[in-house]
C-alpha cells in the first residue's frame, strides 16, 4: 500500500512540474508530441497519450490540472492539428480564452471536431434569429451543448417550436440562452406533451410564454413529473386562468419537500401558522422561493422593528419580495417620523404604506406633511437619514400591532 501511495505521489509531482515547465515557456509546446518520458514512475503509472492530452489541455485550452486529468481520459487525438484548428476558429470569432475554456472543459468532445463545417453554420444559425456577433460567444459558453447538436434536426426544430409559443424572437432568444443541455437532449419528447397538458387546462398563452421564458427545463421534464406538479398547483385552488398558476409551478418543480419544509419553518419563527403561510403562498407563490436572509430581514424589520403583527405581512405577501434598502425602509423611515410626531393615527395599516405605488405614497405621506416637516421629501431619497432628524428605528414607533 505505502509503494502504491509512494508512486502516486511521485507521478503527481512529475505531472506537475512538467506542467508548470510548459507553462513558463521552459519547454516548447510541439516537444510534447515528440516527447519520451525517462521516468519509470511515469510510464508505469500514466498513459503516454493521456500525458500529452492533460498538457495539451492545460497549456492550450487554460484547464486546471483536476480538469485536464479527468478530460484527458475521454478524448484522443495525436497531434495538435485538429484542436488547434478548433480553437483558432473561436479566437477568430470573437471567444475570450475563458469562454473556450468553459466551452472545452464542458465539451471536450468538440476538439476534434470540424469547426468550419459543425460550428460555423450554427453560430450563422444564432446570428440569423438575432443573437449579436457579440453576444454569440457569451451564448455559446453558456451552453456549450448546442455546438454538438444537429442544426438539421435538432437546433431548428427547437427554435420553431419555440417561437410558434413565444411568437416574439426575441424571446426565443432569452429561452434558448437558458435552456441547459438536459433540456436539449430531452426538448423533442417532452415539451409539445407537457405543453398540450397546459392547454387543455386553459392555461392562457401569455402565461405559457411566461413559464417558458423564465424557465424552460420545466417543460422539458419527464411528462408524468410535470403532470404530478400541475395536479399539485390545481389541488391547491389556483386558477388555471391567473399567471399565479405558472409561478406556483415554477416553485415546486425548483423546490424540493426538504426545502419546502425548511422554508415553512422559517416563516413559522415568526409566529405564523401552516395555514397563513399557505394562504400566503396561494397570494404570492414567489414568497416561498425567496431565501432565508431575505425572509428574516425583511421580516424582522416590519414586525420588529416597525411593530406590525407578523399576521399583517402575511396578508400582503408580494411585499416580502420589494427590496428592503431601496423599497421598505425609505418609506418605513418616512411613517416613523410621522408616527413620532403624531401626523398619522397608531394604527395605521402595513398595505397602505407598501402597497401603494410611488407617485400615491409621495402624495399622502411627504407632500401632505410637506410644511411641518421639509425634510421628509430628502429622507424618502435617502438623502439624509432618520438619525440626522434625531430618531431611529429602535424609537418606539406608536404603531398599535393591530394586524
Amino acid at each position: 500500500m505505502f509503494g502504491f501511495s509512494s508512486s502516486r505521489l511521485a507521478l503527481y509531482k512529475s505531472v506537475s512540474l512538467f506542467v508548470s515547465n510548459v507553462q513558463l515557456g521552459i519547454l516548447p509546446f510541439h516537444s510534447l508530441f515528440a516527447i519520451r518520458s525517462s521516468s519509470s514512475t511515469i510510464s508505469s503509472n500514466l498513459n503516454e497519450h493521456s500525458f500529452i492530452v492533460m498538457t495539451y489541455l492545460i497549456n492550450s485550452c487554460g484547464l486546471t490540472l483536476k480538469s485536464a486529468q479527468s478530460i484527458s481520459k475521454r478524448i484522443w487525438f495525436k497531434t495538435p492539428e485538429r484542436p488547434d484548428s478548433v480553437l483558432r476558429f473561436f479566437r477568430e470569432h470573437g471567444f475570450a480564452d475563458s469562454q473556450i475554456s468553459k466551452i472545452v472543459k464542458y465539451r471536450p468532445c468538440l476538439l476534434l471536431m470540424k469547426p468550419e463545417k459543425t460550428f460555423l453554420p450554427k453560430l450563422e444559425f444564432l446570428r440569423s434569429i438575432g443573437v449579436s456577433r457579440s453576444g454569440v460567444p457569451i451564448f455559446v459558453s453558456r451552453n456549450p451543448d448546442l455546438l454538438a447538436r444537429s442544426l438539421e434536426r435538432c437546433l431548428i426544430p427547437i427554435y420553431e417550436i419555440l417561437k410558434s409559443v413565444l411568437i416574439s424572437e426575441e424571446k426565443v432568444v432569452t429561452t434558448l440562452n437558458r435552456m441547459e443541455n438536459r433540456s436539449l437532449q430531452s426538448f423533442h419528447k417532452t415539451f409539445s406533451n407537457n405543453l398540450s397538458l397546459l392547454r387543455g387546462l386553459g392555461i392562457s398563452q401569455s402565461s405559457i410564454s411566461s413559464l417558458v421564458t423564465q424557465c424552460p427545463s420545466v417543460m422539458c421534464q419527464k411528462v408524468g413529473k410535470f403532470a404530478e406538479v400541475v395536479k399539485k398547483v390545481m389541488n391547491l385552488g389556483f386558477d388555471p386562468s391567473k399567471v399565479t398558476f405558472v409561478i406556483a409551478v415554477l416553485v415546486f418543480h425548483s423546490m424540493s419537500h426538504k426545502t419546502w419544509e425548511y422554508k415553512m419553518e422559517v416563516y413559522g419563527r415568526f409566529g405564523l401558522s401552516e395555514d397563513e403561510i399557505w394562504s400566503m403562498f396561494r397570494k404570492h407563490p414567489k414568497c416561498m422561493s425567496l431565501s432565508e436572509k431575505k425572509v428574516t430581514g425583511v421580516m424582522n424589520f416590519l414586525v420588529c422593528k416597525m411593530g406590525w403583527q407578523a399576521a399583517a405581512v402575511a396578508r400582503v405577501p408580494s411585499i416580502l419580495c420589494r427590496s428592503l434598502e431601496k423599497g421598505i425602509m425609505p418609506r418605513c423611515s418616512v411613517v416613523r417620523v410621522l408616527l413620532l410626531k403624531g401626523l398619522i393615527k397608531a394604527d395605521i395599516h402595513l398595505s397602505s404604506v407598501l402597497i401603494p405605488s410611488e407617485k400615491s405614497f409621495l402624495e399622502s405621506f411627504v407632500i401632505k406633511h410637506q410644511e411641518q416637516l421639509p425634510q421628509l421629501l430628502d429622507l424618502y431619497q435617502g438623502k439624509m437619514s432618520l438619525t440626522d432628524l434625531g430618531f431611529g428605528f429602535d424609537d418606539k414607533s406608536g404603531i398599535s400591532g393591530k394586524p
